[in-house]
């Protein structure tokens, strides 16, 4: 490994754990002000009625569910919709859940800018959906 490369990837990784601790803080947030939808189902219906006040949507799904087919087609239609409104769209691992109320820091806009500068540039990698991976607390 050269040293660019090794530079490159310490860089990637501290990018990586900044978005993750963007992303916590901002469903705590969400959680708190009442503005956290969750479930496939529920977010599906949000977003077609009202697709203006979701900013942000986090794929989360456990092992046991990968097989699941009618969830994958939920979660393809989800993205597509997605991309079509300019919705900012993570793929993440199972995480500890808003309502256990894993994390007492508040909410500072600034992690709504690194998520959605993230998604960006993630987008411009020509990777749609970025993944990363949350922490269990």
């Amino acid at each position: 490994m050269t040293l660019e490369e090794l530079v490159a990837s310490d860089n990637a990784a501290q990018k990586m754990q900044a978005v993750t601790a963007a992303v916590e803080q901002l469903l705590v947030a969400a959680q708190r002000q009442d503005r956290l939808t969750v479930g496939v189902y529920e977010a599906a219906k949000l977003m077609n009625v009202d697709p203006d006040s979701v900013v942000l949507c986090l794929l989360a799904i456990d092992e046991e569910e990968e097989d699941d087919i009618a969830l994958q087609i939920h979660f393809t239609l989800i993205q597509s919709f997605c991309c079509d409104n300019d919705i900012d769209i993570v793929r993440t691992l199972p995480f500890c859940p808003p309502s256990q109320n894993c994390h007492t820091d508040t909410w500072k806009s600034q992690g709504l800018v690194e998520v959605a500068s993230y998604c960006e540039e993630s987008r411009g990698n020509n990777q749609w959906v970025p993944y990363i991976s949350l922490e269990e607390r």
